[in-house]
């Protein structure tokens, strides 16, 4: 019930040490929480040690079970606080309230005497606050279930038996994921050895059991003769009548359409749960048709998550608000969970309402930066101290500068160049020295290592780090003394690197230059300061490192970026552009890739069982087929054996007719790729970075926005003495479990900045009405293609089967691809007009939706 223990209302809770381990072993998050009210000073919780306190301390009797030792164990604690409170004479009577859900343990206070009550017998006695009803959680599943409803799914075994059946090989472990298309379909991914790593589809209510997304599952393989194919059907669950189980089985038939064998694939059914996986969930209320009623359906935003039952009395307040709702339970014979409502955060479409949404719906950390966390940093007025001299080299006199995107007040990185006595060229990249200020283990350093990265939404930055860090003492501002750790090289004017030196370093940059500004001055045929001559060096040398790279097979690979001119008053934006890139963004990119790979190097030199780095796998063949046919149907040839070949042959792939044919080949080879993943240097054996060719890379050069890069300097710093080492830097299972929370982060970052785009996107067309655009096919589908508009470097889907319409005669081809409709064919890259407008329809899934023009269908 720890909604409800947050409640404000509740205040003067002693949580007994015998519960505190029990919510621990059963679960992290409400542990943390319950940890986080027993801080709060105004709460007055407080946790008693019961278990090693003289007077409250029992021994388990023969024959009795834990379980009961425990409850006994609580019992005679609250017995114990009785007898204490009546000693207090100057006190009234203060009278000690045992609450619990726990039936037999009740019983049991009752008959010693004890006043005792469960959660629901409690919060109903507050009659002041009946809002609190509707937090509480479901507890038990009898009693809960719809009245004589009939009995739906197949019970789960139990947790021990589960066990045994996936040690004897009877069953199989995997994390289930619930389809996005197709609320009856999902995929199980078999825990195991990495070369089995097994897909088992599931299909239909029954098989699917419960399970929901994310959760750790148990399944059955079903025999040869069962196994199905995945469906390409679309199926979103849109009934409201849940007891008409039969709909839903004529549903099921729908996905068993014919399919030729070589489709097949392993079947199974979830027989058990392991781990339920269950947050809260972002929705809303789909309010009850009968008058006056208390139970309703609730929609969570994500698709891949079922409805969830929920009683409220506040239905009407609730109706058109995204509100938030925990899963309590699933009964065998209730089509969907119960759940309770926990929050309500405001109206859909509101714009604070939905960015809170999407960091909720990614999982993104956003709430303030805790009292516990500021603690740790520096006292202001802040100055550069001789203790921090010691194992620093003073370039306060190089002419170093920043080059950044316009309005960056977070600068991780500065860079200069000058030529020396020998007349060769020393050029250096100084990173922000943030691992100065975060020291390893303590609340700061936690903090940021659980938010991993800082996410930038279209008009809110989730910072990694708190303010003054990231946007005032590590930021490399331009005529302040900074702290960095400096990456410097001699080369000779082919840029071949003849010196590599790291250190720790002070300077004072000396300018703060937008891409913009850098050009400009390179340009200049008047200016000729140290500033402008240190770029000039560097772009000339930026240019034949790219040149290096590209022979060596890296790629150059295009996605259309977007940003929002916003109004300065509503923020509201009110046009969009994509962006251009100017030379002097690839002359910053250059040295930091080259920073990255000197300091890979050297880290794994120094740690070849400990480095954090950072690979980019080679994408399986298959991968390529799309891209393969759809330049082979321009008759263009794409190779594709090796990153050299694929980059080389792109380069050729240019059509004089149509000259946007190439980009749009690169963005196809974009949706062709792999993630780039962090992994610790001992635990894996192959480091090749596929994009960049380079046989080995890392995350050095932003160290305030993103945490691998801090846990990457302080073994930089071990390696060259300027710092000492700590017993989890050498932890290669530490390490391990660290790059799986920075791979979780930075893909959750990634989507939930997509998000954010879409979602400005759609306000940005809510006030135009229809808007009348080029567009080019990136994909066909079966029903539909998938269209990339230039202009505002849009991505939509245009459907050609709507309910209620006659659906159009359609022949799929997967070879050429290519799509007819009625008379029309339709093929990858052919430029057609589409009408996009708001479709506002569904409150919830607000999109943007896209209508053919021309040709005509």
């Amino acid at each position: 019930q720890i909604d409800i223990l947050e409640d404000p209302v509740i205040k003067n809770v002693i949580v007994l040490q015998t519960v505190l381990q029990e919510v621990r072993n059963r679960s992290a998050p409400v542990y943390k929480r319950i940890r986080d009210v027993i801080q709060n000073p105004e709460k007055h919780f407080y946790s008693f040690t019961n278990e090693h306190h003289r007077e409250t301390y029992i021994e388990q009797k023969q024959g009795e079970t834990s379980n009961d030792r425990n409850d006994r164990a609580i019992r005679v604690a609250v017995k114990w606080y009785n007898d204490h409170l009546k000693k207090i004479e100057d006190e009234e009577n203060i009278q000690v309230i045992f609450l619990t859900n726990d039936k037999t343990n009740k019983e049991k206070a009752l008959e010693e005497g004890i006043t005792a009550y469960t959660c629901e017998e409690y919060i109903k006695s507050l009659t002041a606050n009946p809002d609190l009803l509707d937090r509480l959680a479901c507890v038990s599943d009898e009693g809960k279930e719809i009245e004589n409803g009939k009995i739906i799914f197949p019970e789960h075994v139990p947790l021990s038996k589960l066990q045994q059946g996936i040690k004897s090989g009877i069953y199989l472990q995997g994390t289930y994921r619930a389809s996005r298309d197709n609320y009856l379909e999902a995929t199980v991914w078999v825990h195991g050895d990495a070369e089995e790593n097994k897909e088992i589809i599931i299909q239909g209510l029954k098989h699917l059991n419960r399970a929901v997304h994310e959760d750790i599952v148990a399944v059955e393989l079903l025999a040869k003769d069962e196994w199905v194919a995945p469906s390409s059907v679309v199926l979103q669950d849109d009934g409201q009548n849940e007891d008409d189980i039969e709909k839903e089985e004529e549903k099921e038939s729908i996905l068993k359409t014919s399919v030729n064998k070589d489709m097949l694939r392993p079947t199974g059914r979830v027989v058990g749960i392991i781990k339920r996986n269950w947050r809260p969930f972002c929705g809303m209320l789909s309010k009850s048709q009968i008058k006056e009623a208390r139970r309703h359906l609730f929609t969570p935003a994500d698709r891949r998550i079922p409805r969830i039952r929920i009683e409220t009395r506040q239905a009407d307040t609730l109706e058109g608000q995204r509100i938030i709702v925990a899963i309590d339970g699933w009964p065998r014979n209730s089509r969907y969970p119960n759940g309770h409502f926990v929050k309500n955060l405001g109206s859909a479409g509101d714009k604070e309402t939905e960015t809170e949404v999407l960091l909720l719906e990614h999982d993104v950390p956003h709430q303030p930066f805790s009292q516990g966390v500021l603690k740790f940093l520096p006292k202001m007025p802040w100055s550069i101290t001789e203790q921090d001299m010691k194992y620093r080299e003073d370039l306060r006199h190089l002419y170093v500068c920043s080059v950044d995107p316009p309005g960056c007040t977070d600068i991780d990185d500065a860079l200069h160049c000058r030529e020396v006595e020998n007349g060769n060229i020393e050029v250096g990249v100084h990173i922000a020295d943030v691992s100065h200020f975060i020291r390893p283990g303590n609340a700061l350093d936690e903090e940021s290592a659980k938010r991993g990265t800082t996410v930038y939404l279209c008009e809110k930055r989730i910072d990694m780090v708190p303010e003054l860090l990231s946007s005032n003492l590590c930021s490399l501002r331009s005529n302040v003394d900074r702290l960095a750790f400096s990456c410097i090289w001699e080369m000779n004017h082919k840029a071949e690197i003849l010196k590599t030196r790291f250190t720790k370093s002070i300077i004072n940059s000396k300018a703060s230059l937008t891409y913009a500004e850098a050009q400009m001055r390179i340009d200049s045929t008047t200016m000729n300061d140290e500033i402008t001559t240190s770029l000039r060096g560097l772009n000339k040398l930026a240019k034949i490192l790219k040149k290096k790279r590209i022979d060596n097979g890296a790629l150059t690979l295009s996605s259309p970026e977007v940003r929002f001119h916003m109004d300065s008053e509503t923020h509201d934006p009110i046009d969009l552009q994509t962006k251009e890139l100017k030379e002097t963004n690839s002359m910053v990119e250059e040295f930091m890739l080259l920073a990255n790979v000197s300091v890979a190097q050297k880290i794994y030199d120094e740690f070849p069982e400990f480095a954090l780095l950072r690979k980019h796998p080679a994408p399986p063949p298959s991968n390529y087929d799309i891209l393969v046919k759809a330049a082979k149907s321009k008759d263009l040839e794409i190779k594709t054996d090796s990153a050299k070949a694929l980059a080389e042959s792109l380069d050729k792939a240019e059509s004089p007719t149509f000259p946007y044919l190439n980009t749009l080949l690169r963005i196809l080879t974009t949706r062709c790729m792999m993630q780039a993943v962090y992994f610790c240097s001992g635990m894996d054996n192959d480091f090749h970075h596929y994009g960049l060719a380079s046989p080995i890379y890392t995350h050095f050069t932003s160290p305030i926005r993103r945490y691998a890069d801090i846990i990457v300097h302080r073994l930089l710093a071990v390696a060259i003495g300027a710092d000492s080492t700590y017993p989890d830097l050498l932890d290669k299972h530490k390490l391990a479990d660290m790059c799986k929370n920075l791979n979780y982060r930075h893909k959750m970052a990634q989507y939930a900045q997509r998000a954010s785009v879409a979602f400005h996107t759609q306000l940005f067309f809510k006030n135009k009405g229809v808007v009348n655009e080029d567009a080019y096919i990136l994909f066909v589908r079966k029903n539909a293609v998938v269209v990339l508009i230039p202009k505002y470097g849009l991505e939509g889907t245009v459907f050609f089967e709507e309910k209620g319409k006659p659906t159009p005669r359609l022949d799929y081809n997967n070879e050429v691809p290519s799509l007819t409709v009625e008379d029309t064919t339709l093929h990858v890259f052919d430029k057609v007009k589409v009408n996009i407008m708001l479709d506002a329809s569904n409150i919830q899934h607000q999109k943007i939706r896209m209508v053919l023009v021309e040709p005509k269908v």
